[in-house]
């Protein structure tokens, strides 16, 4: 729970940090600039709300690992993705960008530490408790964090606690570990696509490549 919180304040802050410019530059998210993935941060910040606001009495069916699914390698040519792109840009200005963000989000940052922990949830057709969601939220941060980041070298990168979180949720999900010499930056942007592993990096996962190279939704 503490740790979705850190990592969602560091993202946050990061962002309000961001100069005018550093909107349209683009960022670790195939076809997004940097706005466009600042816009899918807002609406990740409504799922969070409208998520801790439905209760659910069922079982929990997954947890913070089997939360997320591997899916296809995104292009950018996805309609929900175009969507974003056309709504960042119906912003015009970036501190109204900068404005939305910090309002629902600090609300969604709110709701999260308020909540109880093991009050169960429902959401992509499945039930979670509180404690598991946000678990799985800080994979979500902590990836969108270096995707923020990725071509703005002067910017914070997300806490090394996440990082290591992260990669331990990405393991898992996986079933398989990185090589231990891995900085945990590497392990996420390479396990997920985000980066291409060199031919050493290749050599060092054998035949753990194929499982480790994972595209999530």
């Amino acid at each position: 729970m503490d740790l979705f919180s850190r990592s969602w304040a560091a993202l946050r802050a990061a962002v309000a940090g961001l100069a005018g410019e550093d909107f349209a530059r683009p960022s670790g998210c195939a076809g997004w600039l940097v706005r466009d993935l600042v816009c899918h941060l807002v609406i990740d910040a409504q799922d969070v709300l409208i998520t801790l606001a439905t209760p659910e009495d069922a079982e929990p069916t997954r947890d913070a690992v089997t939360y997320w699914n591997v899916v296809e390698t995104p292009t950018g040519e996805d309609p929900l993705d175009a969507l974003i792109v056309r709504l960042a840009a119906a912003y015009e200005q970036p501190w109204l960008l900068k404005f939305h963000l910090d309002d629902v989000g600090s609300a969604a940052g709110r709701a999260a530490g308020l909540a109880d922990p093991e009050l169960r949830v429902g959401t992509r057709d499945g039930v979670l408790t509180v404690r598991d969601y946000l678990g799985a939220y800080v994979l979500e941060w902590t990836l969108h964090h270096l995707d923020l980041v990725a071509h703005l070298p002067d910017a914070a990168g997300p806490p090394s606690e996440g990082l290591a979180r992260s990669r331990e949720l990405l393991e898992s999900i996986a079933g398989a570990a990185f090589p231990r010499s891995w900085p945990d930056e590497d392990a996420l942007l390479v396990g997920t696509g985000r980066r291409a592993p060199s031919a050493a990096e290749l050599g060092e996962l054998g035949e753990l490549g194929a499982r480790l190279l994972l595209a999530l939704g």
